[in-house]
């Protein structure tokens, strides 16, 4: 998965293990950590689990068009797609096997 951050400031902290200790303690740094190598790993979205302790979702409301992955509860890292234009499926969602490219937003307790 290509993998690319909303802002450098962000890249800079996510791609950091002692930037992400500093800024989200030990516990939620390892999960991010986890997460990202997750989805590096992936070759598509559809390979990236959608049970815990990853829980990739689609999310609604205001926050429509972006994902999400679980960290240590309530917080979660949110992405977008980084695609311009994805043929939508039948019944007119996502092809997950498409997705082939994201954007890291934040990382945030949206609840």
């Amino acid at each position: 998965m290509d993998i690319a951050f909303r802002t450098r400031k962000l890249e800079k902290r996510l791609n950091s293990a002692a930037a992400l200790r500093k800024a989200y303690g030990k516990r939620m740094s390892e999960a991010i950590m986890k997460r990202l190598a997750v989805l590096g790993a992936a070759r598509h979205l559809a390979l990236v689990p959608t049970t815990p302790p990853e829980r990739c979702h689609r999310l609604k409301g205001d926050r429509k068009g972006q994902f999400a992955l679980d960290l240590v509860q309530p917080h979660r890292l949110l992405f977008e797609l980084n695609h311009k234009l994805l043929p939508p499926t039948h019944d007119g969602g996502i092809d997950m096997e498409q997705v082939t490219a994201i954007v890291i937003v934040d990382v945030i307790n949206y609840h």
